[in-house]
């Protein structure tokens, strides 16, 4: 005997999935993700602060 399937459960699951691809064709289309710019700026932030850190402080007379 064939199982039951629900046709609007069908349908709208096939639709997930073919949107999912899109998503993903997009993504590779569009470049790096959310989470890896956030990282890039994460890095960039520290450099940057790690920088000013070693920076000499013009005001001071050290001799």
């Amino acid at each position: 005997m064939a199982e039951i399937v629900n046709l609007r459960q069908a349908r709208k699951a096939r639709a997930r999935g073919e949107a999912r691809d899109r998503a993903a064709e997009n993504a590779a289309r569009s470049g790096r993700s959310k989470a890896l710019k956030a990282l890039e700026a994460a890095r960039a932030e520290k450099d940057r602060t790690d920088l000013d850190a070693h920076r000499r402080d013009p005001r001071r007379d050290d001799g």
